[in-house]
C-alpha cells in the first residue's frame, strides 16, 4: 500500500462552513472533490476475495454511506461520516480497511489497522461482521475489550494480528503493559465516536491515535457530531471527504414514534406489562439497573419470557441473555443504556422507552435499535405528567415530531399500536447462568475504573461485589449513575444472522 506523504501539521485549515443541525459543529467542506458514488461493489477496486465473499453472504447493492464512502476511503482519503444506527457503517469502513490491509503481515504486538468502539457489544459486532472478509484475504482479526482475559488477548497480539477492534480502555491497558504497539497503524477508525466521548474516552482516543503512524489514514463515524467530534477531526482528519446523512431525518422516515401521555406510575407498570406480553419480541429501556431488575422479575411473575441485561450483570450473563432473546426464549429485553448502541438484532420491529432519555443522542440511538437496514419499527416512550415539558424538549431537539396519544392499559389504541395484551398470568422461569464474582473484584477494562473500597457510606449503585459492577466509572470526569452505566458496558456477541438485507446493513 502506498503511503501518503507525512504532513507537518494534520490540523485542518478553516474548513468552509456548511449547514448542520442545532447544537452540532458546522461540517468542513473537503478542498478536494470527492470520487462519485458507485452503484454496485462490482465497480470498487476491492480483492476478489472480497467480492467473492460479499456474494456469498447476499450482499449485492452498497447502502447509500458505503456508495459514497468506499471509491474515496479505498483511495486512501481521510473519512467523516455521519448516519443514524443501521445504516451500513461497518462495512462502509471495513471493506476498506481490508482491501487496503490485504497481502502485509503484522509483526507481533503491532497490528496495521485499529477500530476503535465504546462498548464490547459494538467490538463484537464489528468482529463479528469483518471476520468472514478478514478470512478471505488472509487478515487476522484479534478483539479487544475489556471483561474478558486480558492475558488471552495479549497472546492473541504477540502471535500477530494485521486488524485490532478494541475499546479504548482496554487497548491502553494493553499499550501499558506492553503487549501492543501501534506504531505501525496505517488505518484508524473511530465507530461510534460520540458514544467514546460522551463516556470519557476523549483523553484515552488522543492518546491513542496519537500513537500511530501521523502518514496514515483515519476515518471517523458518528451518528451525531458534537464539540468533543469537532476536536478530534480538527486534530486528526486531513481534507476528509464529508458524507452525511442526518440522523433524525433517517429515523422519521424508517419509524413510527409515538408519545404516550400516562395518568400515574400504577398505569405506567400496567401499560409496560401489556406491552411486554404482546405477540412479539420487544426491547423495554430503563434508566437504571435496580428498575430494569425489578420490571424483568415482575414480568417474570405474570408470564411474560423477560431478561435484564445492564452493566451489572456479568459477561456470561450477558451473552446468554443476548442469545436468548435472539432465538425467542426472552421475548421481552429490559435494558439500560447498555443496549442502546453495539446491539443487532433482526426484525426487531418495537423499542419501548419505559423511562424516556435524558438525551436525544440516546433517544435516537435507542431507537436505532428497531428499523435497522432501511426496515420499519417504532418507537414508543411513556410519559407521566411532570416528564412532558423535558421530552417535548428532547424530541425537538432529536427533530422528532411524534404522534402524541393519552392512554391507558385497557385502550384499544394502545393494542393497536404496540400489540399490547394481556398476559397470561402464569409465572415463567429462565434458565440463568449463576452470577460471576470475577469482573466485581476486579477494575473495569472498559473504562479503567476500580471498585471502590468498603466504607460506612452506601455507594449509590449498591455494595459488594454487585455494587463494584456498576461502580461510578471515571474516564476524565465523575459520572453519574446514568454515564457510569455507560462506562460499565457489556459485550455480548452481535452477529446479524438473518437475511441478506439484514447483512448488507452492516
Amino acid at each position: 500500500m502506498s503511503r501518503r506523504p507525512q504532513k507537518p501539521n494534520r490540523r485542518a485549515s478553516s474548513p468552509r462552513p456548511s449547514a448542520s443541525p442545532p447544537r452540532e459543529f458546522r461540517l468542513p467542506e473537503s478542498t478536494t472533490p470527492a470520487l462519485p458514488a458507485v452503484e454496485d461493489f462490482a465497480g470498487l477496486d476491492m480483492p476478489a476475495g472480497l467480492l467473492k465473499t460479499l456474494s456469498a453472504q447476499g450482499v449485492t447493492t452498497p447502502f447509500p454511506i458505503q456508495a459514497a464512502t468506499l471509491p474515496n476511503s479505498l483511495a486512501g482519503r481521510d473519512l467523516l461520516g455521519r448516519g443514524r444506527t443501521g445504516s451500513g457503517k461497518t462495512l462502509a469502513f471495513g471493506l476498506a480497511m481490508l482491501a487496503r490491509t490485504a497481502g502485509l503481515r503484522a509483526r507481533p504486538k503491532a497490528p496495521l489497522a485499529l477500530v476503535l468502539v465504546p462498548t464490547r457489544e459494538l467490538a463484537q459486532q464489528v468482529s463479528d461482521a469483518l471476520t468472514p472478509y478478514a478470512t478471505a484475504v488472509n487478515l487476522r482479526l484479534a478483539t479487544v475489550v475489556g471483561g474478558l482475559s486480558i492475558t488471552r488477548q495479549a497472546g492473541a497480539l504477540r502471535r500477530g494480528a494485521e486488524v485490532v477492534v478494541a475499546s479504548p480502555g482496554r487497548l491502553n491497558d494493553l499499550v501499558e503493559r506492553g503487549d501492543c504497539v501501534l506504531d505501525d497503524v496505517r488505518i484508524t477508525v473511530l465507530d461510534e465516536a460520540d458514544q467514546m466521548t460522551d463516556m470519557g474516552f476523549l483523553p484515552q482516543i488522543t492518546k491513542l491515535i496519537r500513537q500511530v503512524r501521523p502518514d496514515g489514514q483515519r476515518m471517523l463515524f458518528s451518528a451525531t457530531l458534537d464539540r468533543n467530534i469537532d476536536r478530534l477531526v480538527q486534530q486528526f482528519l486531513t481534507d476528509p471527504v464529508v458524507h452525511s446523512v442526518d440522523p433524525s431525518a433517517g429515523a422519521v422516515t424508517t419509524m413510527e414514534h409515538h408519545v404516550f401521555h400516562i395518568q400515574d406510575e400504577t398505569d405506567k407498570k400496567a401499560v409496560t406489562t401489556r406491552i411486554a406480553a404482546r405477540d412479539g419480541r420487544v426491547i423495554l429501556f430503563l434508566d437504571t439497573k435496580r428498575s430494569a431488575d425489578r420490571l424483568a422479575k415482575r414480568l417474570l411473575a405474570v408470564g411474560v419470557r423477560a431478561a435484564a441485561l445492564h452493566g451489572g450483570r456479568s459477561q456470561p450473563q450477558r451473552n446468554r441473555t443476548l442469545e436468548q432473546f435472539r432465538n425467542g426464549q426472552v421475548s421481552a429485553l429490559v435494558a439500560t443504556n447498555v443496549a442502546a448502541r453495539g446491539i443487532h438484532i433482526d426484525d426487531l420491529d418495537l423499542v419501548v422507552n419505559v423511562d424516556p432519555p435524558a438525551d436525544h443522542k440516546d433517544y435516537l440511538h435507542r431507537g436505532g435499535r428497531t428499523a435497522r437496514a432501511g426496515g420499519s419499527g417504532s418507537v414508543v416512550t411513556l410519559v407521566l405528567p411532570a416528564q412532558k415539558r423535558d421530552v417535548t424538549r428532547l424530541m425537538s431537539d432529536a427533530g422528532i415530531r411524534p404522534r402524541t396519544t393519552r392512554v391507558t392499559s385497557s385502550d384499544a389504541e394502545l393494542a393497536a399500536i404496540t400489540g399490547a395484551r394481556e398476559p397470561s398470568g402464569v409465572a415463567v422461569t429462565l434458565e440463568v447462568p449463576p452470577p460471576s464474582t470475577r469482573t466485581a473484584s476486579r477494575p473495569d477494562r472498559e473504562t479503567g475504573a476500580k471498585p471502590g473500597r468498603r466504607s460506612g457510606r452506601r455507594r449509590r449503585n449498591g455494595g459488594g461485589a454487585r455494587g463494584a459492577a456498576g461502580a461510578a466509572a471515571r474516564v476524565g470526569s465523575r459520572g453519574s449513575d446514568r454515564r457510569s452505566e455507560a462506562g460499565a458496558t457489556a459485550s455480548g456477541s452481535a452477529s446479524a444472522t438473518g437475511g441478506a438485507v439484514n447483512r448488507a446493513k452492516r
